[in-house]
């Protein structure tokens, strides 16, 4: 499988930024910021995560510090797989 970041971007780049190839997207870039995303987009980028990582994204979870770069959404993802992780322990 491949990595966590490795998913995103891919997500990324083929349903918010439809392969445009003009954006820069480090692991940094801010898609608020850029216009990448809006509130559908949001929506949609929840359920991406919650089907492909098994994840659950709460209500209070959907603050820019959790899904609006790669690197956010990959740490969100790493924290939800290790709180799962605990859990399950």
């Amino acid at each position: 499988m491949a990595s966590i970041e490795a998913e995103v971007r891919r997500y990324v780049m083929d349903n918010l930024l439809f392969g445009r190839t003009a954006v820069v997207l480090s692991g940094d870039t801010s898609f608020l910021e850029l216009g990448i995303i809006d509130s559908t987009g949001v929506l949609e980028l929840v359920q991406f995560l919650e089907e492909t990582f098994r994840v659950k994204v709460e209500d209070e979870d959907l603050i820019p510090a959790n899904l609006d770069s790669v690197n956010a959404l990959t740490r969100f993802v790493e924290t939800k797989h290790d709180a799962s992780a605990r859990i399950r322990s």
